[in-house]
């Protein structure tokens, strides 16, 4: 199906909810719905972005100003995945037991609010990864329009571009706790130590990275095509992150990918924390 039909289909579908609640992270996915859910909806739809440790506070910023300029009203709410049990132990259905305490909480404020639905943007490209947080949206009704309407990643930037979105170019984000081996104790000041790295590499003008823990070592993935930038000013990042307290860097020689933490679950892991696929 072309983008445009596609695109008629999202908004038919936001319209017949009546008011949606939607989650709003900032990012290109999240962006795209929520424009989608103003042209359909106006007033009756609702951005609402869960603040916390997990949430680099540039994403936040950026979120509001996207609200602001696009004259949407945005609720901002406090989650503390610290009172999650299992939440700092890191166990491999992690994003489990986060996704369903912010959703509920968004499902609170929706209620609250008199909105009928809770949207959220995962796309069909997010069906291949292990992602156990779906497991939680889907136990919570919570709706998910760019994966009924069809849309990859690609067609979302694609259209986001023509739509005039500043986030159709947007590095994908993930919530920080994403960046710990799983089994690996995760505390405050340890996600502030993996958002200040990251910070470092967006200074020095990365454009998709992330900055994996695993203990004192720091493992960065980079895209290929920016390898040599990497190695150029490695010396300076080498230090600047050993100022954070790392005390091994590491370039992943395969590459930016999403999901790496992923790859050192075996799929019998997998079927037993997420039987239902």
């Amino acid at each position: 199906m072309e983008s445009n039909a596609k695109y008629d289909r999202l908004k038919a579908n936001l319209c017949s909810l009546g008011s949606v609640a939607v989650a709003f992270s900032g990012g290109v996915d999240s962006a795209f719905l929520l424009k989608a859910a103003k042209e359909a909806l106006g007033d009756m739809a609702v951005a609402v972005t869960a603040r916390s440790l997990l949430m680099p506070c540039r994403e936040l910023e950026e979120a509001e100003r996207f609200c602001r300029q696009a004259q949407i009203r945005h609720i901002v709410c406090e989650v503390d995945p610290f009172r999650v049990d299992g939440f700092a132990d890191n166990p491999p259905n992690r994003c489990y037991l986060c996704k369903k305490r912010i959703f509920e909480t968004i499902q609170k404020i929706a209620l609250k609010n008199g909105l009928a639905a809770v949207v959220e943007g995962s796309n069909l490209d997010d069906t291949g990864d292990y992602r156990p947080g779906i497991a939680a949206i889907r136990e919570l009704g919570v709706k998910s329009p760019l994966q009924e309407a069809g849309f990859t990643k690609r067609e979302i930037r694609e259209m986001s571009q023509r739509l005039g979105l500043s986030t159709w170019n947007k590095p994908s984000f993930a919530c920080l706790a994403s960046r710990f081996a799983y089994g690996e104790r995760i505390t405050p000041e340890r996600l502030k130590r993996v958002e200040r790295a990251e910070q470092i590499l967006a200074e020095f003008g990365f454009s998709q990275f992330r900055v994996r823990v695993h203990g004192d070592l720091a493992r960065l993935e980079v895209l290929p095509e920016e390898f040599a930038k990497l190695l150029k000013c490695r010396e300076q990042l080498n230090r600047e992150l050993k100022e954070l307290g790392f005390i091994y860097i590491s370039m992943d020689l395969t590459g930016y990918r999403t999901g790496s933490m992923n790859e050192m679950l075996c799929g019998s892991q997998k079927a037993a924390i997420h039987p239902a696929g």
